[in-house]
Formats: C-alpha cells, structure tokens, sequence
C-alpha cells in the first residue's frame, strides 16, 4: 500500500458547530462494512449512531473498522438490546422509519431539530408492522420500478443531508441570508 504523499490526504480534524441532533438507528444491521461506512458519515456529520438488536457481527468487526477507518475514533457506537430502550434514550427526538414499503417521499418532510431516523435489516428492511402502525412518519426514497433498494450506508447518507440541507436553508432564512439557487 502506497502512503499518503500529501497531506490533504489525511481527514480534517474538524467539528460541526453546533451538533446536528440528527441520531440514526440501524435495527440489526447484518453487514460490517455498511455500519462502518455509516459511522464514517456520523463522525463526519456530527451525528449519533445507535445499532438495535442482534447484529450480523461483533462491533470489533476487522470490516467494520476498516470501513470506518479513524473516523470509529471520533464517535460512540451505543449498542442496545431492543427498541424501547432507544426511545427511552431519545424522547424528545421525532422518530421517522425508512422503508422502501412507505409511501411518503424523504423530500416532503419537514425535519425539526431533534430527528431520529430508524433504518432496518440489509435483507429484510424494518417490519411492515412500523409503517401500517406510523404511516405520517415513514418515508422513503424514491427509485426507479422494479428496483429493490438502496444499499444501506448509501440511504442513510442521502437522508442525513437532506436534514442537513434543510437546516442549513432554514438557518440562512432565519439569519437573512437568501441564496440564487435552491440547493
């Protein structure tokens, strides 16, 4: 393996000022690779990240680390046995379930500050149950026919900057700020 020969090579030691309040929860995650990929995007987002129930993998997963290479170093991954104990962590957080069985787009929704986004299995998604029983608060995004989804890490990134699109849209209309083009 050939070193970096430049220093740009090598991650910023930057923060998010202030933190994002956007938590993420993969509920059994089976694939190392995408749950480090995803701590990447937390660590680099300044969000939290929660993986729920039985994993497909130990969290000193050599996959894992090497997915989320130094990035791991700047965020906690917080294990929890079931559900209810997230929700008992994040009560002021409004939950939104991504599922490709929901019908509401990812766009429509007008994220507040404290967010919890819920991601289910690689394989089999989150349980049909969440969206008949929280239809206004499931959300998806949208693909082309026929197509099964996205891979998961890829999901999670696009929704997490869209929360952050819109915070930052509606921060530059608080602060008087008006910009040409919409983002």
């Amino acid at each position: 393996m050939t070193p970096p020969t430049h220093p740009s090579s090598k991650p910023p030691n930057t923060t998010l000022a202030p933190t994002p309040n956007i938590t993420i929860a993969l509920i059994e995650p089976r694939i190392p690779q995408n749950t480090g990929n995803i701590a990447r995007l937390c660590a680099c987002t300044g969000s939290e990240l929660f993986l729920v129930g039985d994993l497909g993998f130990q969290i000193g997963d050599k996959y894992l680390e090497r997915a989320g290479m130094d990035y791991l170093e700047g965020i906690e991954l917080v294990h929890l046995p079931d559900f209810p104990d997230l929700i008992k962590r994040k009560p002021e957080h409004q939950t939104f379930y991504l599922s490709t069985k929901a019908s509401q787009s990812y766009t429509n929704v007008i994220y507040p500050e404290k967010s919890l986004l819920v991601f289910g299995r690689e394989d089999k998604g989150l349980p049909e149950w969440v969206i008949e029983e929280y239809p206004e608060q499931s959300i998806r995004i949208p693909m082309q026919t026929g197509a099964r989804s996205l891979n998961l890490s890829n999901a999670v990134a696009v929704v997490v900057y869209e929360v952050l699109r819109q915070r930052q849209n509606t921060s530059q209309l608080t602060s008087g700020l008006t910009r040409e083009k919409p983002i």
